[in-house]
């Protein structure tokens, strides 16, 4: 329970986050330095506060909790953003858009019932990192370098918000790791290939998000950041971490149309937001 109560205000947090940066980069020319615009944008440091809230919030909900517990809920803040961007930009929320946010928010529930995800294994060996770790990164790579070549802003941002997201998944997934290496001291920590992974994974997700923001639509880049996120997580947590599902049978079946309603709704919610 706690786990989830944390995730929660970790979604309330990264929504005011989110709804602060893509107006700050958004606003940046193609032409203008993105990095150096924000910086000196008050809006966009909001954001970063926000950020950092929850993720510290995120940390706490990994270290009570299994990472396919904890990301899906990340997902809700969609929900949360719905109301601080209709209030900032002036607009009503549609009936259609709040039925989709009920519909996302009882295929969460639904998934983390029924799924009832198990806590893996934290101390998993470098030998199992390396397979997953591998594959992951270089789809990535080459989805990063598609997007840097292609002249289609629309695709750009859909493949730069996609590889941020996916950065942002294994931060997540590497974070539920690296909390346990506190028990054996900062030393054990800072010597810790994890952490710099970490480290690392999340200082590129989030230059892509922000060139994800900045290249093209929202339409496009908020969808592919929010929905490769949990992806990502959940591959690393299954592949690496050994967590599972506590269920099987007619249980999978409900599971799958769960996720698959996830999916959709926040493809949905994702426009909806970038529209206003």
């Amino acid at each position: 329970m706690g786990a989830v109560v944390c995730a929660l205000i970790a979604a309330l947090l990264f929504a005011v986050a989110a709804v602060a940066q893509q107006h700050a980069a958004a606003a940046v020319p193609e032409d203008e330095s993105l990095m150096g615009s924000l910086v000196r944008n008050p809006r966009w440091w909001a954001g970063i506060v926000g950020d950092a809230g929850g993720y510290a919030m995120q940390v706490v909900a990994l270290a009570l909790g299994a990472v396919l517990l904890v990301q899906p809920i990340l997902v809700s803040m969609l929900i949360f953003a719905l109301p601080l961007s209709a209030r900032l930009n002036r607009r009503r929320i549609t009936p259609r858009t709040w039925a989709t946010a009920i519909a996302l928010a009882a295929a969460l529930a639904c998934f983390l019932i029924v799924g009832d995800p198990t806590e893996g294994n934290t101390n998993a060996p470098l030998r199992d990192w390396i397979p997953p770790l591998a594959a992951l990164l270089g789809v990535l790579a080459v989805a990063a370098a598609v997007g840097i070549k292609t002249a289609d802003p629309t695709r750009r941002a859909l493949l730069f918000g996609t590889v941020g997201g996916s950065l942002f998944g294994l931060a997540a997934a590497l974070t539920a790791y690296v909390t346990d290496l506190f028990d054996g001291g900062l030393g054990h920590v800072l010597g810790s290939w994890q952490t710099w992974a970490l480290v690392g994974s999340g200082l590129i997700g989030l230059y892509l998000q922000q060139r994800a923001f900045q290249s093209g639509p929202l339409v496009a880049s908020l969808p592919a950041v929010t929905i490769a996120e949990p992806l990502a997580a959940a591959f690393v947590g299954i592949t690496v971490l050994d967590e599972r599902l506590r269920t099987g049978g007619a249980g999978l079946v409900v599971i799958a149309v769960a996720v698959a309603v996830m999916c959709a709704t926040t493809v949905q919610l994702s426009r909806a937001q970038a529209d206003a």
